[in-house]
């Protein structure tokens, strides 16, 4: 055995060895109760509450949004379908114990061996942690192989996203076989959580991209506005609605295994916001195709007044420009898709960027934009049919650019004693 078979080797043991303290802790011990679980006073001190881990959907997807997100996306590389299943029993099992305010796992307080929770977010509310997690195309197949068993379960609708008009996917920032997408009102609880299960896939899959995010919480509860500065959301599918959801956004009897779960597309969008705060408002807006402060659509005086998207000026020309984002996102010219938009703004600080328009700046700039995350029942007739037109005709082009992402199924909620995804492996 040479050097690193003998470390796969360790890495692998220390996995299973992990993966099964948490999964016998969880069901030896109650999730209410634990010598060094957060004070469950002060979640009702911050106004915050816990968010239910296990049922029908999974939390994080119709759940009010949160102000922070930290996504992360993982390669597998374990060897056997056995070792996927018991990540995602010890992800499942801590998952419910950190939403709840607990620990990733029971505290051992011996100094002989590493505690198993970084403790960092010890005395903090949870926030209203969600954890929604996601199965990629590696799942199934990486590389021209079935590596477990599972690629004649591949869902149709997770299918590869083809390459759009404009993109610029940096291999470091794009793909994955699994995701988690972590999202609380602290983002010290939401990255605490990647973090203990992160520790928990050591040997079993290694973490490849992530992202945190933000959104600011408004003091009206009107929508957020992204960086550029404008509402973020407004045309979305209302997640009180049941019909809604279950029409545009819940997999339904088609999803076989998937039934009540979602599709996923997550995408880091850097907006070269130097070149944006160089234009006049009323350019901006004509790029929206709203108005800034109130967020109403052009030619409108409320932000949930439906677009006219007919109306002309006194000159014959369309209110809504016919290249405005809105207008190219609108139901009404994409026979009639509709996604559930839950992005974060996001700033990674400083890098030497080169501006894809004039007047091709180039220089050291903010790497800030958008982690743009969408859910839909299937994303060939969700977000690859709207952005295949924004992609080739939206004005804001010249201020965006994607750089990553991937497109992940994410499974029905997990039921109590069950686990993520066990529908799937439990047809073959």
């Amino acid at each position: 055995m040479n050097e690193s078979d003998d470390l796969r080797l360790r890495g692998r043991r220390r996995f299973l060895a992990s993966a099964a303290t948490v999964a016998v802790v969880a069901a030896t011990a109650p999730v209410a109760a634990t010598a060094h679980a957060r004070a469950s006073s002060a979640s009702s001190e911050t106004g915050s509450d816990s968010e239910p881990f296990f049922g029908t959907h999974q939390a994080g997807v119709a759940t009010t949004p949160q102000t922070n997100v930290y996504f992360a996306a993982f390669d597998l590389i374990a060897e056997k379908r056995d070792d996927v299943i018991a990540l995602l029993r010890a992800w499942t099992a801590a998952s419910a114990r950190l939403t709840q305010g607990q620990t990733a796992d029971l505290l051992t307080n011996d100094p002989a061996t590493p505690e198993l929770d970084s403790y960092e977010t010890t005395g903090l509310a949870t926030d209203r942690l969600t954890l929604t997690f996601g199965f990629g195309p590696g799942m199934f197949t990486k590389d021209g192989k079935d590596r477990y068993g599972l690629a004649k379960h591949r869902p149709d609708a997770l299918a590869d996203l083809p390459r759009f008009n404009g993109d610029q996917l940096v291999p470091e920032r794009t793909g994955g076989d699994l995701c988690i997408q972590a999202c609380a009102d602290n983002p010290q609880v939401a990255f605490h959580a990647v973090r203990q299960l992160t520790r928990i896939a050591y040997g079993a899959a290694n973490i490849r991209w992530a992202q945190s995010g933000f959104m600011a919480a408004q003091k009206d509860k009107s929508t957020p506005r992204n960086l550029m500065g404008f509402k973020d959301g407004s045309m979305n599918v209302p997640i009180r609605a049941e019909a809604a959801m279950n029409q545009y956004i819940w997999a339904g009897d088609e999803g076989g295994w998937m039934q009540h779960g979602t599709y996923m597309v997550a995408r880091p969008i850097r907006i070269a916001l130097e070149h944006w705060d160089r234009m006049k408002l009323s350019f901006q807006q004509q790029v929206m195709g709203r108005e800034k402060h109130s967020g109403a659509p052009l030619g409108q005086k409320h932000e949930n007044d439906s677009l006219a998207l007919d109306a002309n000026d006194a000159n014959g020309n369309p209110i809504i420009p016919e290249n405005a984002h809105v207008r190219l996102g609108a139901p009404e010219n994409n026979d009639g898709a509709q996604i559930l938009r839950r992005s974060y703004s996001y700033d990674n600080g400083l890098s030497y960027i080169a501006e894809r328009w004039p007047p091709w700046h180039q220089g050291m700039e903010f790497d800030a934009g958008l982690l743009f995350i969408s859910y839909q029942r299937d994303p060939r007739t969700g977000f690859v049919k709207i952005f295949d037109k924004m992609s080739k005709f939206d004005m804001m082009n010249q201020f965006v650019t994607h750089v990553g992402g991937g497109v992940f199924a994410c499974p029905p909620g997990a039921k109590e004693g069950g686990f993520i995804g066990q529908p799937l492996f439990d047809l073959a």
